[in-house]
């Protein structure tokens, strides 16, 4: 087996580690309520999170194609 099949097969364990603990632990919680509120803050956090992680990706390959880092080494 090759070492990015190894990597994949790791990541693939911990991601579904993260899944059913994630499970486990909102299932334990009992009966809780998230009011409306508290869903559209969820949803703001999960959509700014992702567009600010997009926007570095973004940027990092924007710096890499005008070769920006290129000095840095």
């Amino acid at each position: 087996m090759k070492a990015a099949h190894l990597l994949i097969l790791a990541l693939s364990g911990f991601l579904a580690a993260t899944i059913a603990m994630a499970v486990w632990m909102w299932n334990s919680m009992g009966a809780t309520h998230i009011s409306g509120h508290g869903w559209a803050a969820l949803t703001a956090g999960v959509a700014i999170s992702l567009l600010v992680g997009g926007g570095l990706m973004a940027l990092v390959f924007i710096s890499s194609r005008r070769g920006y880092d290129d000095g840095v080494r």
